[in-house]
């Protein structure tokens, strides 16, 4: 396979698009509202998520946070509608890296920029002021990786997309220095060490992340430390431990994972889709009951 080829399957793991708030070296408060909004994003319910983040924004507009969550949904509601989410789509590379065009909603894109650029000035800000500052670091993280999967999933620049891959890596280490206990930003670590060090070692060579060692088992690890500690990013988590543990021919802990979430979001019909095919290719492979 070539470099570019292999290149071109780098962003199987990027799916970074979480946001939570904190203090200064406690871990952060929830808010109420922002946790409804995920409830409904988790389970695929995007119109009311978006009205709950609306009103969020309306009431914080300067507050990073409810920017994030609205291109989170934004995000989500697109790579839904293109099929993108698909189970089949991020364990098989050849998906990942086919430059087959789908045809993404030229308004959700401008509405997903122009929530990006939102938080991210209003990140800046609170940044100019107190460059420790949880909230605004890690709307900086999953804002950059918002940015990645729709380049990399929706418009298919993978190599452009790797930029934005070390931006988020960047904050979420510094917000970690600041706050080892703000579980949530283990997710962009353990992202990015998956990633890496699914690549052979040839191509790891050229692509190089400070302070990324390229392991998976570190990776996996990480993504388990957030699935047991972390708040917002908790079941997303959980979501792409499912899919690792698929990719690492380890199915009967994705079978796991996958009845935890379908019991605590019973709405979203995707999970319950995939956890219906794992099922009966368990029951097909392994002899197992359904």
């Amino acid at each position: 396979m070539s470099l570019m080829k292999l290149l071109n399957a780098i962003p199987v793991f990027v799916l970074l698009c979480v946001p939570c708030s904190g203090g200064e070296t406690q871990p952060p408060a929830s808010k109420p509202e922002i946790d409804r909004a995920f409830t409904r994003l988790y389970n695929f319910d995007f119109t009311e998520a978006h009205s709950i983040i609306d009103k969020f924004v309306a009431a914080n507009p300067s507050d990073p946070l409810g920017y994030s969550v609205r291109s989170s949904a934004h995000l989500f509601g697109e790579l839904d509608r293109l099929g993108i989410l698909e189970g089949e789509f991020f364990i098989d590379d050849k998906k990942i890296a086919d430059k087959k065009k789908v045809k993404p909603d030229p308004q959700v894109r401008e509405k997903l920029f122009r929530a990006v650029e939102d938080a991210q000035s209003r990140a800046r800000t609170m940044l100019e002021g107190n460059d420790s500052n949880q909230s605004a670091l890690f709307a900086m993280c999953i804002t950059y990786g918002i940015v990645t999967d729709y380049m990399a999933l929706v418009e298919k620049k993978q190599i452009g997309s790797l930029n934005y891959v070390k931006n988020s890596t960047s904050f979420a280490q510094k917000l970690l220095r600041v706050n080892p206990q703000f579980y949530d930003a283990y997710l962009t670590t353990g992202l990015t060490e998956y990633l890496i060090g699914s690549l052979p070692f040839f191509v790891r060579w050229f692509v190089r992340i400070d302070e990324i060692q390229g392991s998976k088992t570190q990776g996996i690890q990480n993504l388990e430390l957030v699935a047991r500690s972390g708040h917002y990013l908790k079941p997303f988590a959980r979501i792409l431990l499912t899919i690792a543990y698929l990719r690492e021919k380890r199915p009967l802990d994705a079978k796991r994972e996958l009845t935890d979430l379908v019991r605590d979001y019973p709405e979203n019909p995707l999970l319950k889709k995939e956890l219906e095919k794992l099922t009966a290719s368990l029951a097909r492979t392994q002899g197992l009951r359904p």
